[in-house]
C-alpha cells in the first residue's frame, strides 16, 4: 500500500470543483421535458461517468504506488481511458441533442458525419507531426501506451464536432459550441489522465483533472445560458460551402509532407485516411440522397404548380389556361366547344354573399362533371364563365348544349333557401372555337339570356354594333334622344283606358330607331341601367302628373330592372320623386320581371315591401313564363299579377272555352286579392278568352300600341264620362258550372280591389254586372 502525495491528493480535490457541475446538469435534466430533458440528462450522465473514471483512476493509480511501465499501470490505464471515453461519447451524443443543434435526426447524422470528416483531418495532421520523421514531441511522444489511442480519438471528435456545430448550429449558436467545446476539454482530460497514468506521471494527473472540472463547469455554465430566450442565427453553410474542401486540403497537405520527408504509412496513419475517405464516402451518399429527394420534391411541386397553374382553386375544373393547352391537343376538325355563362349570377355575390356565391358555383362545376363524355374537358373561365371542350360534330353539341341548359337551369339549393339561375350556351364547332363561342355566348344573352346559340359569321358585325350602341348609349339622355311612349290599359269588356306602360324608346340620328330589347340589355351590362332608370321615371311621374291635374283617372306602370330594385336606396328615390311632382304613390305601379324574383325570394321580398310602404303599386309581369310558384305569390308583396302574353296566345281548351292556363291564373290571382291583368291581346278571339276567365284588365296591340303621350292624352279626353248606372236586372241562379266573375271590395280610404266570385258564393247573383266594372276608379285606381 502506497501513501498519496501531496500532488495526487490536490488531484483527488480538485476532482470535487466537478461535483456541483454534475449536480446542476441532472437537476436542470429533471426540469425540463421533451428533447431538452434529454440532452440535458445525457449532459449529466456522460460528467458523472467522466468524473468517476477519474476518481477511480486517481485513487487507484495513488493506493497502487509507483510501477514503471507495470502491466497493472497499463490496464489501468486502459480501463480509465475506456470509462471516461465513455463518458466523453455520452457527452458528445448530449450535445448533438440539444435542442437548436440541428434541425434534426437526419441533420446530426450529417453534423456527425461532417465532424468525423473534421476530426480525420486533425488526426492525419497530428500523426504526422507525432510520428517519424517528425516527431516534435520527441521522447515524450506517447506512443508506447495504447490506451492513450482512445481518449485522443474522441479528442479530434470532440473538435470536429465543435467546429461543425460553429458552422450550422442555429439555436443558440454560441452555447452550443460553448457546450461542445467543454465536452473537448473533457476529452483532452480524459487523454491527458491516461497519459499520466501510464507513464506514471503525476503533473499530467493533476492537469487532466483540473481541466476535467473546467470542462464539466464551462458545460454547466453553457446550458444554463441555453436556457435564456434567443435569436435564431442563420446557417453558416447557407453563406458558402467552402470548409468542406479545408480537411480534404490539410489531409492533402499532411499525408504529402509526410511522404516527401521519408515518413511511411503506419497503421495510424492509415487509420485517419481510412476514417476520412469512408466519412467522405458516407457523407457524398446522403448529398446524393438529398439530391435525388429534393430533385423528386421539385418534380412534384412543378407538378402541383402545373396543376394550380391550369386548374381552377375553386371548382377543379381546369382554368383558362387549362383549356387552352387542351385545345392546342385536340383535332380541331372533330371538336367542338360549348361557352356557358349563368345569369343574373352578379346578383346572387350582391344579395347573399360570396360564400353563397361559391357554393352555386361549385354546384354548377358538379353538374357539368356529371354530364361529361370520356376525353370531355370542362373549365372556368373567370367568375360565372364555363366551357366544355367535346368531341362531335355541332349536332351533337347543340343536343348536348340543350342537355346541358337544362341542368343547369334546375333550382340551386343553399342555406337559406333555393336560388334560381339560368344559363346562356354559346356553341361552336369551327374555326377560333374559343373566340367563336364566346361570341356566340355574348349573342345568347343579347337575344335575352337562357338559350343557345350556335355561332354565325354574322355575329360579329352584330358584337361590333354592340360595342357602338353602348358608346352611343352613354349620351343619349344629354342629347335628348331618348322619349317614353305609352301602351293603354284597358278595363275589360268596356276597354276604356284606365292606365298606361310607360316604355323607352332610343332615336338615334344615326342609328336610327334602336329596338328595346337590343339596347335594354347593353344598359344592363354596362352598368347604364340606373341612371336611363332614374330618367324613365322621372319622366314617366312628371307625365302622370300633368295627367291627373288636367283631371284624367289613370295611373301609370314603369318597368323595374333588377339592378335598380337591388340599390339600397331605390325605395327612397321613388318616394322623393313622387313627392317632388306631388303624385299620389298609388297612381304609381312599378313592374319586376319573373327572372328578377328567381334569383333571391328573401331579398326581393324586402326590397319590394320598402317599396309598397311608400304607397306604390307592384306589379308581377310576365307571369307564368318563368319560376314562379304559389309559395312565391303567397309570400310576395304584388299588387298585381300580369299574365304573360304566351299565356293568352295559347290554343283553346278542347271545351271550347278560356284558354286553360288563363283561367287558372286569374282565379289563382282573384283568390289571393291580386288584381289580374293580361298581355299581348292582340285578337278579337283572345280578348274574349281573357274576359271568359273573368279578366277585368287587359293590354295588347288590340288596344293600341305604345303612342307619345299627347296621342295618349287624346284618347282619354275622347272619353264619355260615366254617369249613374242602372242597377242590373235580377239574375236567375246561375249554373254550377258558370265561369268566375270579380266583386270590387272596399280594402280602406282610397283602396279597393278585386276577387274572385265563383258560382257557389252568396254574392254571386248580387254582384254587379260585366259593364259596371269600366272605370279606374271602380277597379281599384282611385
Amino acid at each position: 500500500m502506497h501513501s498519496p502525495s501531496g500532488m495526487e491528493l490536490a488531484g483527488l480535490a480538485g476532482l470535487l470543483a466537478a461535483v456541483p457541475a454534475v449536480a446542476y446538469l441532472g437537476q436542470s435534466g429533471r426540469r425540463h421535458t421533451g428533447a431538452a430533458r434529454r440532452a440535458h440528462l445525457l449532459l449529466a450522465a456522460g460528467g458523472a461517468v467522466s468524473a468517476a473514471a477519474a476518481l477511480a483512476g486517481l485513487a487507484s493509480a495513488a493506493l497502487s504506488g509507483h510501477h514503471h511501465q507495470s502491466a497493472h499501470t497499463r490496464t489501468l490505464a486502459t480501463m480509465v481511458a475506456i470509462a471516461m471515453g465513455i463518458g466523453t461519447l455520452t457527452l458528445l451524443a448530449g450535445t448533438v441533442a440539444l435542442p437548436g443543434a440541428t434541425r434534426g435526426p437526419a441533420a446530426a447524422l450529417r453534423h456527425v458525419l461532417d465532424g468525423l470528416v473534421i476530426a480525420a483531418a486533425i488526426w492525419v495532421a497530428g500523426w504526422v507531426l507525432l510520428a517519424e520523421p517528425t516527431r516534435i514531441l520527441g521522447e515524450a511522444t506517447p506512443y508506447e501506451c495504447a490506451a492513450i489511442m482512445l481518449p485522443a480519438v474522441l479528442v479530434v471528435l470532440a473538435l470536429g464536432l465543435t467546429s461543425v456545430l460553429g458552422l450550422h448550429a442555429h439555436r443558440p449558436r454560441r452555447n452550443t459550441v460553448r457546450v461542445s467545446a467543454g465536452v473537448s476539454v473533457v476529452a483532452v482530460a480524459a487523454a491527458l489522465l491516461s497519459t499520466g497514468i501510464c507513464r506514471q506521471d503525476n503533473e499530467f494527473a493533476l492537469a487532466s483533472v483540473l481541466l476535467l472540472a473546467a470542462g464539466l463547469i464551462m458545460v454547466a455554465y453553457a446550458v444554463r445560458a441555453a436556457d435564456r430566450p434567443v435569436e435564431v442565427t442563420g446557417d453558416v453553410l447557407e453563406r458558402g460551402g467552402g470548409y468542406v474542401v479545408v480537411p480534404m486540403v490539410v489531409v492533402i497537405g499532411s499525408l504529402g509532407y509526410h511522404l516527401v520527408s521519408g515518413g511511411t504509412l503506419d497503421a495510424y496513419g492509415y487509420f485517419g485516411l481510412s476514417i476520412e475517405g469512408l466519412a467522405l464516402v458516407a457523407r457524398q451518399y446522403l448529398a446524393l440522397d438529398d439530391v435525388r429527394r429534393y430533385t423528386t420534391q421539385l418534380r412534384q411541386r412543378e407538378a402541383h404548380f402545373r396543376e394550380l397553374a391550369h386548374t381552377d382553386p375553386l371548382t377543379g375544373l381546369a382554368n383558362r389556361r387549362g383549356l387552352q393547352e387542351a385545345l392546342l391537343g385536340t383535332d380541331q376538325n372533330d371538336a367542338v366547344l360549348i361557352g356557358i355563362d349563368m345569369d343574373g349570377f352578379k346578383t346572387v355575390n350582391d344579395m347573399r354573399g360570396h360564400d353563397v356565391g361559391d357554393s352555386v358555383l361549385t354546384e354548377v362545376a358538379a353538374r357539368l362533371r356529371r354530364n361529361l363524355l370520356g376525353g370531355d374537358v370542362a373549365a372556368r373561365l373567370g367568375g360565372d364563365e364555363f366551357a366544355v371542350l367535346m368531341h362531335g360534330d355541332a349536332d351533337e353539341a347543340m343536343l348536348a348544349a340543350h342537355r346541358l341548359l337544362a341542368v343547369l337551369g334546375e333550382p340551386y339549393e343553399v342555406d337559406g333557401g333555393s336560388i334560381f339561375l339560368s344559363a346562356s350556351l354559346g356553341v361552336a364547332d369551327t374555326g377560333e372555337l374559343l373566340r367563336d363561342a364566346d361570341l356566340a355566348l355574348r349573342y345568347a344573352k343579347q337575344r335575352g339570356k337562357n338559350r343557345v346559340e350556335r355561332y354565325q359569321a354574322g355575329y360579329d358585325e352584330l358584337l361590333r354594333r354592340r360595342g357602338t350602341l353602348q358608346g352611343e348609349l352613354r349620351h343619349a339622355i344629354d342629347r335628348d334622344q331618348l322619349r317614353l311612349v305609352f301602351q293603354p290599359v284597358v278595363a275589360l269588356p268596356s276597354m276604356r283606358p284606365v292606365g298606361a306602360e310607360a316604355l323607352l324608346r332610343w332615336t338615334h340620328p344615326e342609328l336610327g330607331a334602336v329596338r328595346p330589347d337590343e339596347f335594354i340589355p347593353v344598359a344592363e351590362e354596362s352598368g347604364l341601367i340606373n341612371r336611363i332608370g332614374a330618367w324613365v321615371l322621372e319622366q314617366a311621374v312628371v307625365q302622370l302628373a300633368e295627367w291627373l291635374a288636367k283631371g284624367h283617372d289613370v295611373w301609370v306602370s314603369v318597368n323595374l330592372s333588377p339592378k335598380e330594385l337591388h340599390n339600397a336606396d331605390y325605395a327612397a328615390q321613388v318616394a322623393d320623386v313622387l313627392a317632388e311632382h306631388s303624385v299620389p304613390p298609388q297612381r304609381l305601379v312599378l313592374e319586376v320581371t319573373e327572372h328578377a324574383v328567381a334569383t333571391d325570394m328573401e331579398e326581393l321580398v324586402r326590397r319590394l315591401a320598402e317599396l309598397r310602404e311608400t304607397g306604390v303599386r307592384i306589379a308581377l309581369d310576365d307571369f307564368g313564363a318563368g319560376y314562379s310558384s304559389l309559395t312565391q305569390l303567397r309570400t310576395l308583396p304584388v299588387d298585381i299579377l300580369k299574365i304573360d302574353h304566351a299565356l293568352v296566345a295559347e290554343p283553346e281548351s278542347r271545351t271550347g272555352t278560356a284558354a286553360p292556363l288563363v283561367d287558372v291564373v286569374v282565379r289563382l290571382g282573384h283568390r289571393l286579392g291580386l288584381e289580374v291583368l293580361a298581355e299581348g291581346i292582340g285578337t278579337t278571339a283572345q280578348r274574349e278568352v281573357v274576359e271568359e276567365a273573368g279578366c277585368r284588365l287587359g293590354q295588347g296591340s288590340l288596344f293600341g300600341w305604345g303612342v307619345p303621350a299627347e296621342h295618349f292624352e287624346s284618347r282619354l279626353r275622347t272619353l264619355v264620362p260615366v254617369g249613374r248606372r242602372p242597377l242590373p236586372a235580377p239574375r236567375s241562379t246561375p249554373p254550377s258550372d258558370a265561369p268566375a266573375r270579380s266583386q270590387v271590395v272596399r280594402l280602406g280610404p282610397g283602396m279597393r280591389q278585386v276577387r274572385a266570385l265563383l258560382p257557389s258564393d252568396p254574392a254571386f247573383r248580387t254582384d254587379q254586372n260585366v259593364g259596371s266594372v269600366d272605370s279606374g276608379r271602380e277597379i281599384g285606381q282611385g
